[in-house]
């Protein structure tokens, strides 16, 4: 059966009373405040609730810890409480911004990421020596509620309605692999620095070649789609979000479909016209590119530079979509609808295990594909981001639980593994003429540096079953289409 496909204040001008109580190593961290200092008279005795964001306590739930893993265990519950200071500071510099949501997408479900990936890491060092703790991930959520009251004048109204815990999810499939960071600290503090960049002349070459066997589908479809010069953007994700206003939490750009949100369905987006030439409905969409030595119109809006993805949106040179063939034998179709990501947008504290970024410039693509780093082109190069998704697929499932397992990457020799069919890999090449590094920056979440390797990209097949036949036909065929 397939899998369902989910859907789905005002400002106060305020006083804030900031009050940090970090019960040692990822104790609880709450921070209260009085709303409004017009309404706070030395007449006014009337008390009101204030806000704490507090998060459960990490060090007492542990067990005995190793002698070998305390000092990394310590450094990372230090963290745990920097990470919730920090959240605290962003609730009072952020007060009375966005919409209802602001709160939980924007601070309390980063926070629970943050805190999440932490509490893993803790975990990690004490297995290396002792048996590896469970059940610590219930220790990430953190919760805005009411604390004790605070000084307050009668008739105020009251502060902004408390939260719902748990972290909105962004591109990468699991609440392990998504949130943003904790402020809208720019790049000079959130990464990308100059060790982040390579001189492409000076890597090796590593670009591995693979077989084809008899009876390979030698043939591919390309759609035609345009570079976005028309400028379709939001920070949605449809795939890991749907319903969810800024659920990326950074800023994509879209080709194919076009009109594609957190409200789309199906049926939306079988309705909406197409930036293709060939009738493709397909939603392709990847996290922009930014110049950070200038400014960009969404300085301060959420997905931009309030969540830290600061700079001018770049606009690609050239965008190329080709559907590929399996070196081994024949592809059949993908199903209207599937939905893949491919890539981790917070492999820099995941690990690389979902990650598939690839980086290099033009002229060396054949050569040096460089994976988290970013490449310093020689004159005249431009810079490539380049995707290849998975290419095997359940045969039931248009979408899964964590957006992965319905698909899956064939292995070294190009075999599906057992129960999958080779499908159509979709492949894209982005070209970019970029500033001098390190001047430019993929978006992403905070607490991910805006490192290269959490580069990723989305795709919903909208193809009609007709449009999709013919890929197959012309990749199967040995003919070159679209």
């Amino acid at each position: 059966m397939r899998a369902d496909h989910r859907r789905g204040r005002s400002r106060r001008n305020a006083i804030m009373a900031v009050t940090a109580l970090l019960a040692g190593g990822g104790g609880l961290v709450a921070v209260n405040y009085a709303a409004n200092a017009s309404d706070v008279t030395a007449t006014a005795p009337t008390t009101r609730s204030a806000q704490t964001i507090s998060c459960p306590d990490v060090k007492g739930k542990l067990p005995a810890v190793p002698q070998q893993a305390q000092a990394e265990v310590d450094r990372n519950l230090q963290l745990l409480d920097r990470q919730t200071a920090e959240a605290n500071q962003r609730l009072v510099d952020t007060r009375g911004q966005g919409g209802p949501n602001f709160v939980q997408n924007a601070i309390l479900g980063p926070l629970t990421d943050k805190r999440k990936a932490t509490i893993d890491r803790i975990a990690i060092a004490i297995g290396r020596s002792a048996a590896r703790p469970t059940g610590l991930d219930a220790l990430a959520v953190c919760n805005l509620g009411l604390d004790a009251p605070g000084p307050q004048a009668s008739g105020a109204g009251a502060g902004a309605a408390s939260q719902s815990p748990g972290g909105a999810q962004g591109d990468g499939g699991n609440t392990g692999q998504q949130g943003s960071g904790s402020g809208a600290a720019g790049q000079s503090n959130d990464g990308p620095t100059v060790a982040d960049f390579v001189d492409i002349t000076k890597v090796a070459p590593n670009v591995p070649k693979v077989r084809r066997q008899a009876g390979a589908s030698t043939g591919a479809f390309t759609s035609r789609c345009g570079v976005n010069k028309q400028g379709q953007h939001n920070s949605d994700n449809d795939i890991v979000a749907p319903g969810v206003s800024n659920g990326a939490h950074h800023v994509h750009d879209y080709v194919g479909n076009r009109k594609v949100d957190f409200n789309s369905t199906n049926e939306s987006l079988s309705a909406q016209g197409t930036s293709c030439t060939n009738g493709d409905q397909s939603a392709y969409y990847w996290p922009v590119l930014r110049d950070t030595t200038r400014q960009g119109p969404d300085a301060g809006a959420l997905g931009g530079g309030a969540e830290g993805n600061k700079g001018a949106i770049l606009v690609p040179a050239t965008v190329t979509i080709t559907y590929q063939g399996s070196p081994t034998g024949k592809v059949v179709a993908m199903p209207r609808f599937l939905r893949i990501i491919t890539g981790d947008a917070k492999a820099f504290t995941n690990g690389t295990k979902n990650a598939n970024a690839h980086w290099s410039c033009t002229g060396f693509e054949n050569k040096v594909q460089l994976t988290d780093k970013y490449p310093i082109c020689p004159s005249g190069s431009k810079v490539v981001r380049s995707f290849a998704f998975q290419s095997c697929w359940d045969g039931r499932n248009i979408d899964s639980a964590d957006h992965r397992s319905h698909v899956a990457f064939a292995d070294a020799g190009g075999n599906c593994a057992s129960g999958f069919k080779a499908i159509p890999q979709l492949t894209m090449r982005l070209t970019y003429k970029t500033p001098a590094a390190p001047n430019f920056a993929v978006d992403g979440f905070q607490g991910q540096q805006h490192n290269a390797i959490t580069d990723h990209n989305d795709f919903i097949n909208v193809m009609t079953d007709q449009l999709m036949n013919q890929a197959v036909s012309c990749i199967n065929s040995g003919r070159r289409c679209g």
